[in-house]
C-alpha cells in the first residue's frame, strides 16, 4: 500500500503539469480511491486473483493495456510482473521506461558495516528520473496537493468531531515488528496527549488483532476514538485528509497522509529515512530515529524484514517525552 501511495504525488504532478496527457494508472482495485480526484487520470484494475493471474494472465494484461494505444509504458514498481509487461511492450511502438531501484546502493546502506553513511536517492527522485527518460520533466516542488475532504455528518457524529479540537491520527502498526514502536511506550504518548482537551486522537489500523490492541491503547479516554473497522477505506482517506498530524511508523499510513498534504511524524526502528522512503514533502526533522550510536547497524534492512539479534529494543531509545514534545511542536 505504501508503494502505491508514494506514486500518487508523481501522478498528480504529471497530470497538473501536462494537462493534455491521458494517464492510465494500473493497480489493484483497492487503491482506486488514491487517484480518483486527479484530473485526466483513469484507473485500470489489475485482477491478480482472476483474469491477470499467472503468466497467461500477464499476457492478457498486456493485451488489455495495448488496446489503450498508449505512447508510453512507465514501470514505477520494477518487479517481475511489471517487467514482463514492459518487455512485451518493447515489441510495439510504445516507448517504455522503468524506475531504477539502485539495489547496490540499498545493499550498501543496509550492510552490517557502513561506509559513508549518507542518504541515497529517494523514491520520488527515482520516479522523476524514470519519466525524464521519456521526455517528461516533472517538478515535485510545484505540485498542488488536494484540499481536505468535506466530512459527512455521520462521520463527524461517529467520532465526535467538531471544529475546535485538533485531530491527531496515530497508526501504531507496521508490516514488520522491527518497525513498530513498543505499545507500552505508545500508551505513554497517548496518555500524555489526552491531557490536552484541545486534542482529538484517532487510532488507525486493521484486522481483529490490531483492533483489540487499539482498544487497549484507547484506555477508555473520552477524546480517543478507534477508526479501525468502523468505516470504509475511502472514508478513512477523507478522515485522514482532515488530520492536523499523523503519527505513523515507517508504513503505508505515513505515505497516505503525506500524499494528502498532512503533516507526518514518523518513528523509525530497524529502518531509516536515508534509505529513501521518507513520506512525501516531510522534512528530516519529522523523522524520529532510534539511537544509531547504540545500534550502529541501523538500517538493518530497507523494509524492516531482517531480524538482528540484540536490536529488539532499538525503538525504546525514542523516548515518549520526545515524541509528545515533537507532536506539540508540529501542532503550533
Amino acid at each position: 500500500m505504501g508503494d502505491v501511495a508514494m506514486t500518487v504525488p508523481i501522478v498528480r504532478a504529471l497530470s497538473q503539469q501536462n494537462p493534455k496527457a491521458r494517464i492510465t494508472v494500473v493497480s489493484r482495485l483497492f487503491f482506486k480511491p488514491f487517484f480518483q480526484d486527479i484530473s485526466n487520470v483513469t484507473f485500470f484494475t489489475f485482477e491478480d486473483k482472476n483474469k491477470h493471474k499467472g503468466f497467461i494472465g500477464l499476457l492478457k494484461l498486456f493485451w488489455d493495456l495495448r488496446s489503450l494505444k498508449a505512447h508510453y509504458y512507465v514501470d514505477l514498481h520494477n518487479v517481475l510482473r511489471t517487467k514482463i509487461v514492459g518487455f512485451l511492450f518493447n515489441f510495439t511502438a510504445t516507448k517504455t521506461t522503468i524506475i531504477d531501484k539502485k539495489r547496490n546502493e540499498k545493499k550498501a546502506i543496509t550492510a552490517k558495516v557502513k561506509v559513508n553513511f549518507e542518504p541515497i536517492e529517494g523514491v520520488f527522485t527515482k520516479q522523476v528520473n524514470a519519466f525524464k527518460k521519456i521526455g517528461f520533466t516533472i517538478n515535485l516542488y510545484d505540485v498542488q496537493l488536494p484540499a481536505k475532504a468535506i466530512l459527512p455528518d455521520d462521520i463527524k457524529s461517529l467520532f465526535e468531531i467538531d471544529n475546535i479540537k485538533k485531530l491527531i491520527g496515530i497508526a501504531p502498526f507496521a508490516q514488520y515488528q522491527s518497525k513498530v514502536y513498543p505499545l507500552d511506550l505508545m500508551q505513554v504518548v497517548i496518555d500524555q496527549l489526552v491531557k490536552n482537551s484541545n486534542y482529538k486522537i484517532l487510532l488507525f489500523g486493521g484486522g481483529k488483532a490490531e483492533i483489540l490492541l487499539l482498544e487497549q491503547l484507547s484506555n477508555n479516554h473520552q477524546n480517543v476514538k478507534l477508526v479501525a473497522g468502523k468505516i470504509s477505506f475511502q472514508e478513512e482517506l477523507q478522515l485522514i485528509s482532515n488530520l492536523k498530524i499523523m503519527i505513523s511508523m515507517d508504513s503505508g499510513n505515513a505515505h497516505i497522509a503525506a500524499m494528502q498534504g498532512v503533516k507526518v511524524l514518523t518513528l523509525w526502528g530497524a529502518t531509516h529515512p536515508f534509505t529513501g522512503f521518507s513520506p512525501f514533502g516531510q522534512p528530516i526533522e519529522n523523522c524520529l530515529i532510534a539511537d544509531r550510536n547504540l545500534y550502529p547497524q541501523i538500517p538493518t534492512s530497507v523494509y524492516g524484514n531482517r531480524t538482528v539479534e540484540g536490536y529488539e529494543d532499538a525503538m525504546r531509545t525514542i523516548l515518549p517525552e520526545k515524541v509528545v514534545s515533537k507532536i506539540n511542536e508540529m501542532l503550533v
